[in-house]
């Protein structure tokens, strides 16, 4: 009598301690046929069931990331319009509650906010097509005498063209370009411009929206999120909006200081195209790395083509000078320690980019690669990052 009570205990505390934890019931002793509870092991349970069900898991991900980037490649005129609306309406969200704060008007404060964008651009444009029209001239001549002084400079190479190699090379470019496949391309050029004008009159459009009823926008696209859900995709939100709007800002003024920095140097060297060039430093900045290598390399031949070769070493001695005051103390005080990517993330981020969309693609990776990663820091708290990326305590 005394034994069945204790087992029926027993399997009482058990049953109990299982409904708390959630673990799977033993199999009943009736079943089994003995005394004491049987494990039952199924197809599914041992280590090749658990290892099958992995992998599967993981092609299905992979299956739906792929499905997903190709469906944006395919939509990528509408896709990236998008994602460039919502990167500018983030970057210039402090300037809309700044206006709203002093009761203008959304429509007016929107309109003041792309007037300004507009104007921005338009300046900067005009900048641009103003110094190379004084310079181009010059800058071509010299150009041209670089050319021919390269061309004797190789031709004194003991593996250097002969002048019939040279000859047909250039008639091979001059067949080129008569040729039908030349047409073509000039064709899906037309069609390229044609796509770029329709993404861009997009994007304008999305972003006026973005910026008068940003915040009516994403509560309703909150409405199907309750509890703790709604509290996550709130957090998400948020740190989407201040953290795209925290990197182009700190990203835009680290670039711009790169910009003077390589002005200055370039005008004290006398080398042609300084204020071109400098814009493009300041754009080519936004693409991390390999951004700044380019601006160097464009600096320096356009410094060897007129100058000479001391100027062009001078150069690169004043892109890699600004580029170390840029890495050590303008971007931990601008952009901040939270945006920090590591260098190989972000050649991965660059590298995943520019194969999916080009050059515009490789703008958008870092920025969407600290989103990811400033989403994980805030999953599972404001300042509780999802489990499997949490400090270990020895890391603290």
């Amino acid at each position: 009598m005394f034994g069945r009570r204790s087992s029926r205990e027993l399997e009482y505390r058990v049953a109990v301690l299982e409904e708390h934890t959630g673990a799977q019931p033993f199999p009943s002793t009736a079943a089994s046929g003995s005394g004491s509870p049987v494990e039952r092991r199924g197809t599914w349970s041992d280590g090749f069931g658990l290892m099958a069900t992995r992998s599967l898991q993981i092609i299905i991900v992979l299956a739906l990331t792929a499905i997903a980037v190709l469906g944006m490649r395919q939509l990528s005129t509408v896709v990236i319009p998008i994602l460039l609306a919502l990167i500018l309406a983030s970057t210039f969200s402090p300037v809309m509650r700044w206006l709203r704060a002093r009761n203008v008007p959304a429509p007016l404060a929107t309109v003041l906010v792309l007037f300004a964008i507009a104007l921005l651009l338009t300046g900067v444009g005009w900048l641009i097509v103003w110094a190379v029209q004084d310079e181009w001239d010059e800058l071509a001549s010299q150009a041209q005498d670089g050319f021919g002084q390269v061309l004797e400079w190789v031709q004194t190479l003991p593996f250097a063209p002969s002048a019939e190699q040279i000859s047909e090379w250039q008639d091979t470019v001059v067949d080129f370009l008569t040729s039908s496949q030349f047409g073509s391309g000039a064709l899906a050029g037309v069609g390229a411009i044609t796509s770029f004008v329709t993404g861009l009159i997009l994007m304008i459009v999305v972003l006026f929206f973005f910026l008068k009823d940003g915040p009516k926008i994403w509560h309703f696209m909150l409405r199907p999120f309750t509890g703790s859900a709604l509290a996550r995709a709130e957090r998400v939100g948020d740190k989407t909006v201040a953290t795209l709007g925290s990197y182009v800002r700190g990203t835009a003024g680290v670039a711009a200081v790169d910009a003077i920095g390589i002005w200055i140097g370039l005008m004290i060297l006398q080398v042609p195209l300084a204020l071109p060039l400098s814009v493009l430093v300041f754009l080519l900045a936004f693409i991390p790395i390999v951004g700044a290598t380019l601006a160097g390399i464009l600096a320096a031949l356009v410094a060897l083509v007129a100058n000479g070769p001391i100027s062009a070493i001078l150069v690169v001695g004043v892109v890699v000078l600004v580029n170390q005051l840029e890495g050590n103390f303008l971007q931990p005080v601008l952009m901040g320690r939270a945006l920090k990517l590591h260098s190989l993330v972000i050649l991965l981020a660059l590298t995943i980019g520019t194969v999916l969309s080009g050059v515009l693609g490789a703008v958008l990776a870092v920025p969407i690669a600290a989103v990811a990663w400033g989403v994980i820091q805030v999953w599972d708290g404001p300042n509780l990052p999802a489990k499997w990326f949490r400090p270990k305590p020895t890391e603290l």
